[in-house]
């Protein structure tokens, strides 16, 4: 019996197996991808993890606002160490990675002499400024540079450093 209209899907088994095909190489796409990302961020780029955060050094030298649009553009910020743990892991980072200095996510770009971590929230207790710092000098010294030893230093904007990014978890 003929039914109306059966002709119509004829063409649809074909699709589903080119369709099932795309999405299988697709799936290989993504295990390989994701297989390739999970080598990078351990081997390569050596990352550091705390329980809810990854940290990156980035060894390219920037200046701070570059710093903090190349990690804001891969979805993190720059590093924003909050309390004495996360100092020393970020300090024994910069010195493993043979490095003196890096920028981390600390500023007062908006207000002289009042700092902020790079996602706007105050610094609370925690500080970990080296003898004599903030100092200001030259009055444009408004971004924040770890030293290996895992002391804070107010340094220019404008001068180019590598740094350290950080991310959620959540969001890695």
């Amino acid at each position: 019996m003929y039914v109306h209209g059966s002709m119509d899907f004829a063409g649809i088994p074909c699709e589903c197996g080119q369709l099932r095909t795309a999405i299988g190489k697709m799936d290989n796409q993504v295990t390989l991808l994701t297989t390739e990302l999970k080598f990078i961020k351990k081997a390569v780029a050596g990352v550091r993890e705390t329980d809810n955060k990854t940290y990156l050094l980035v060894k390219e030298e920037k200046r701070y606002m570059d710093a903090q649009l190349y990690c804001q553009g891969r979805g993190g910020t720059l590093s924003m160490p909050k309390d004495e743990s996360t100092n020393s892991l970020i300090a024994s980072y910069i010195s493993q990675a043979g490095l003196s200095r890096v920028f981390i996510g600390i500023n007062d770009l908006e207000k002289e002499g009042s700092f902020v971590y790079s996602d706007r929230s105050p610094m609370q207790t925690f500080n970990k400024w080296s003898s004599g710092e903030p100092n200001n000098a030259y009055d444009e010294e408004d971004c924040v540079e770890m030293i290996a030893s895992g002391g804070w230093n107010d340094v220019a904007c404008h001068i180019t450093m590598n740094f350290v990014c950080e991310f959620d978890k959540e969001n890695v």
